[in-house]
């Protein structure tokens, strides 16, 4: 084993060591908290820190278990140490299906998920001694949210909405379908009601186009919509973060 490796993760941590490393590891949990604090997300602030913590202390843990198992610093590579990170990350696996979400084709939470999982290795790391890698990682990864958000947002991506419009005739399905062709919408007709009383009629649609930003078009949709014709109820059922 060799001698860095073996500083890294001393047989023996003493409790200035453990200090370091946990107020490490809620320092990186704290930076990245911060980011998804700010965007209102479900997994913030505090969570984000107690994911960290909770890897961290795990892997301090099966730290102070080597020196019971009577091994020497040779004997790293006999030993299953993976075990303790493999658990920790099965587990965070069951928090980051939790705050994924689907209703319909819309789903939410995904970028959520991976944070925790991100932090989760991250506290592996400074738990584990490997402080400046974990402490690297934290910083790619406040980058990777943050400063990386700017470039997503430039992308242009397939955008689905579900739409209900109001309409005089069952005439009128089949125009709006290529009405808005040349705008770059393009109106699949999926359903549509009859109201007894006064014969209008409720015509549901499927809109795909292609967007770039977070709201991903549909402002500008529902304005040109609505300059045309009453819609009824209007849904985004495009993939978020």
């Amino acid at each position: 084993m060799p001698s860095t490796m073996i500083e890294l993760m001393p047989l023996n941590p003493t409790w200035v060591d453990i200090a370091i490393r946990l107020l490490l590891v809620v320092a990186a949990g704290a930076l990245i908290g911060l980011n998804r604090e700010a965007g209102g997300h479900a997994a913030g602030f505090r969570t984000t820190i107690l994911v960290g913590l909770a890897a961290c202390l795990a892997m301090i843990q099966a730290n102070l278990l080597l020196t019971t198992m009577g091994k020497t610093p040779q004997s790293f590579v006999r030993m299953d140490i993976l075990r303790f990170p493999l658990g920790i990350l099965t587990g965070v696996g069951f928090i980051g299906g939790g705050a994924i979400l689907k209703r319909g084709d819309l789903i939410t939470g995904v970028t959520t998920a991976a944070t925790l999982w991100i932090m989760t290795a991250i506290g592996l790391c400074i738990g584990g001694g490997q402080l400046v890698v974990g402490s690297a990682g934290a910083v790619v990864a406040f980058i990777v949210l943050s400063l990386f958000k700017w470039f997503d947002e430039l992308i242009s991506r397939r955008q689905k909405a579900r739409v209900i419009i109001e309409l005089t005739s069952s005439a009128y399905i089949a125009k709006i379908e290529t009405a808005f062709d040349p705008l770059g919408y393009s109106f699949c007709f999926t359903d549509k009601s009859i109201n007894d009383t006064d014969g209008t009629v409720h015509a549901t649609y499927q809109v795909r186009w292609k967007h770039a930003g977070i709201s991903g078009g549909a402002t500008e949709l529902l304005t040109a919509i609505e300059e045309r014709y009453k819609v009824v109820s209007f849904e985004m059922t495009t993939t978020t973060t």
